[in-house]
């Protein structure tokens, strides 16, 4: 079980006014810690979380774990979605209006040109806090119970949200067809 002042700092600071993508992206330190993202009711709008206390024209989508927040941040969730189960879920919510396409590669992956909008969206849309914690890990189902962000599928309370969540991931895969024969 987790420290309870130790969640209590780690949610205070998770409950900051989040900062928009490109300031957070200067901001993040190195070290390891937990991540929140978040974005105004009007984004996602059937995905309602709980309001930034800081902020509350902001609405949690996210919560993750990091051994390094910067890296975490700035290579995964910023241009990859090969290696982001945020971007997956993303492509996978907005494909009906984005139109997004994905490929396969060892796994599959949005094409580089919607890479590049996807990342475009992002900025214009989400903003992110976080909280430093050397074994992020130790806390995060915690923190994920407690603040239930509707994006997240580990942790999450069975619900309309969880499961939309999971269609979206699934005509993510799917959309890329057939696994290529290597």
């Amino acid at each position: 079980m987790p420290d309870a002042i130790e969640v209590q700092r780690l949610t205070g600071a998770l409950l900051a006014a989040p900062s928009p993508l490109a300031a957070a992206i200067s901001a993040l330190p190195a070290t390891a810690g937990l991540y929140a993202w978040w974005a105004p009711p009007s984004v996602l709008p059937s995905f309602v979380g709980l309001a930034n206390s800081a902020d509350p024209a902001h609405r949690l989508l996210y919560l993750g774990k990091a051994t390094r927040l910067r890296a975490r941040i700035t290579s995964n969730h910023s241009r990859r979605s090969g290696s982001s189960t945020l971007r997956r879920t993303l492509a996978g919510l907005l494909m009906p209006t984005e139109g997004y396409q994905t490929t396969w590669t060892d796994r599959v992956i949005l094409v580089p040109g919607d890479e590049e909008r996807l990342t475009r969206w992002m900025h214009e849309h989400l903003a992110l806090t976080w909280a430093e914690h050397a074994d992020p890990l130790s806390v995060e189902m915690e923190l994920i119970s407690r603040l239930c962000p509707p994006l997240n599928v580990d942790g999450a309370a069975r619900s309309a949200a969880l499961d939309a969540v999971k269609q979206a991931r699934a005509r993510y895969y799917e959309s890329a067809g057939p696994r290529p024969s290597e």
